[in-house]
């Protein structure tokens, strides 16, 4: 056998081993993009039947706070009076919720609810110092991620959460003044109204979720076969 025919040999050799490497390492990427993928799919839990602008579980974080704060207080001291409800400075998200929780709290306290200042004895300003959410996530696993496979372009693999906690915390600060009508001498001052409310939800192994809230509208009710 001559040399050029052994140098030929050995260089269809290395071909034929880099080919098949490349194969392997194509095989081995492929097969455990497949098997992130199929672990993913497995453990993903979809939750969203619509896409509205905003979801009910905020809604209800932020009107159960609402709610909460004005629980806070005794009104009782305006039962039977005539009272305007000013909310030129009453300026919130979900405003529209909020001031219609105080004047429920108003009116379950006895007062009487008019309809513009001149018909009332007694003006209450509203104001909001806090009406809203704070949002906290922790994730031990791997994020959504694009990764790259040769010849093929790029593969997205979903989520893969060996632990996940997505938590909410909603607060409520809301406060009253009310002064007499016309001289404007001071009558009643709440104070600071502060309502809280949460909602926390976890995954585990990919698998396994779980919610924890003190969200009333959030809990299944119980049914008894009995």
């Amino acid at each position: 056998m001559t040399m050029a025919t052994m140098d030929d040999s050995k260089t269809s050799q290395m071909r034929r081993s880099s080919i098949w490497r490349e194969r392997l390492n194509l095989s081995l990427i492929l097969t455990l993009t497949c098997g992130l993928s199929l672990s993913s799919f497995i453990g993903c839990v979809q939750t969203n039947m619509t896409n509205p602008a905003r979801s009910a579980t905020e809604q209800l974080l932020l009107s159960t706070a609402a709610d909460r704060a004005m629980q806070s207080v005794d009104l009782t001291t305006f039962a039977r009076k005539k009272v305007f409800l000013d909310t030129n400075f009453f300026d919130t998200y979900d405003v529209k919720n909020a001031i219609g929780t105080i004047r429920d709290a108003l009116n379950r306290a006895g007062a009487l609810l008019v309809s513009g200042a001149p018909n009332a004895d007694y003006i209450i300003e509203a104001r909001s110092g806090a009406l809203s959410i704070d949002y906290s996530q922790t994730l031990i696993g791997l994020p959504n991620t694009a990764v790259p496979v040769p010849l093929a372009g790029t593969f997205a693999i979903p989520e893969i959460a060996l632990y996940k906690n997505e938590s909410q915390y909603s607060l409520a600060k809301v406060a009253l003044l009310a002064y007499a009508r016309p001289t404007g001498e001071h009558y009643f001052s709440s104070g600071p109204m502060v309502g809280r409310s949460y909602n926390k939800y976890y995954k585990f192994l990919g698998i396994i979720a779980w919610t924890r809230t003190d969200l009333p509208e959030k809990h299944k009710p119980k049914h008894h076969w009995w």
